[in-house]
């Protein structure tokens, strides 16, 4: 795995661009969705007839992958279907994305990205000031507080859970960090992310010693590594690609791991003894907006605001296991479907959102510490 740190901005790895593009067997069947969604296929703004208001093509910056292809199908056929809008892609990252801006000339009208990158672009004064009476979904819309920003409009969620056997353990099955990190009466190895792969999983620890999910923020650091270091000698792995949770436990290298969600899915369906955990979740989201000097802004606001109807966010969702904002999609979704997501009612109530600024704030003193504990 590259390290894709050094080549980003402070805070952009925030957006688990690995994950986005590699949930694997769970959106088998999104392959034939591609023929839009592929790196470089975004037109020229002069071949997409960017000629403002009257353009009948739209460019969408989103990552990419299986991530790209389930809003080729659910939301971006659909749409052109309805308004005759052709929508086109690109897959470029966070710094090219802000090189264009500052230049005047971006190729995109609306971009799909972490709610991570949408507070560093406000930060540049990258991206438009929303203007949410043009948003007419939006205004029933039920979206959480937390996923509105003055140039952002959060569109989902995924999240980080835990992952276990549920042949081990005799038969009892660990119901939260502090299970987890109960390696007694959880004997066995254990697995965590490490730095290469997202945010240290702090708030796991601070969890697992009891502090309470709406008491997290601002982090204890201190408390947290100390919290760390009583499992890490139980820690087998510090996995820093999506696929390896699922290896170790497939393989019985470990017997829990955090995991991001939607990673176990295709095994979990072939049978394999595993489960997650949904106690305790970190949630991050991603969010819709439009860049500065965007050439089609009434069809930008068009495909936000078609992005938000309920039926558009649960046809996602069927698709690709991350989550709706809005709250009315899961009256359309199938009941295995809603209860295997992120912002299900009950798994709203057990988890808790990541606090970006405080992350973004930090993210460089953490690192620097977590590498310097990690090779204690």
């Amino acid at each position: 795995m590259t390290n894709r740190h050094a080549a980003q901005p402070r805070g952009a790895r925030m957006d688990r661009r690995h994950f986005l593009r590699g949930v694997g067997a769970a959106t088998a069947g999104l392959a034939a969705a591609t023929a839009l969604s592929g790196c470089g296929t975004g037109t020229s703004r002069a071949a997409a007839g960017s000629g403002g208001k009257g353009s009948k093509t739209l460019v969408v910056r989103n990552s990419g992958g299986s991530y790209g292809d389930a809003n080729q199908q659910a939301i971006y056929e659909p749409f052109t279907k309805e308004t005759g809008i052709q929508v086109k892609v690109v897959n470029i990252q966070y710094a090219q994305m802000l090189a264009q801006i500052k230049q005047g000339r971006p190729e995109f009208d609306v971009i799909d990205d972490s709610m991570a990158d949408f507070v560093l672009f406000h930060k540049e004064g990258a991206t438009e000031e929303l203007d949410h009476d043009r948003l007419k979904n939006f205004k029933n819309a039920g979206i959480a507080e937390n996923l509105v920003t003055t140039n952002a409009v959060g569109k989902n969620y995924w999240a980080s859970v835990m992952a276990y056997r549920t042949d081990a353990f005799g038969g009892k099955k660990p119901s939260s960090w502090a299970d987890f990190w109960d390696t007694k009466a959880f004997p066995g190895n254990r697995a965590l992310q490490a730095l290469d792969a997202d945010l240290p999983e702090l708030e796991f620890a601070l969890l697992a010693d009891g502090v309470p999910l709406d008491k997290l923020y601002p982090l204890d650091v201190d408390r947290a590594f100390k919290v760390l270091g009583e499992i890490k000698s139980h820690v087998r792995k510090f996995w820093d690609t999506g696929a390896l949770p699922g290896v170790l436990l497939g393989r019985k290298e470990v017997d829990a791991s955090s995991v991001w969600h939607g990673r176990l899915d295709a095994l979990i369906k072939g049978g394999a003894p595993l489960a997650y955990g949904w106690n305790g979740a970190r949630r991050q989201s991603n969010a819709l907006g439009i860049p500065k000097g965007a050439a089609n802004l009434d069809a930008a606001y068009r495909l936000i605001d078609f992005s938000l109807r309920p039926e558009v966010q649960a046809a996602y969702a069927e698709l690709y296991p991350m989550a709706p904002s809005v709250p009315a999609a899961y009256k359309k979704l199938k009941p295995a479907t809603a209860e295997n997501l992120a912002s299900s009612p009950a798994h709203l109530k057990n988890g808790f959102d990541l606090d970006v600024e405080w992350w973004i704030k930090n993210q460089d003193a953490v690192s620097k510490r977590w590498q310097e504990w990690t090779h204690a």
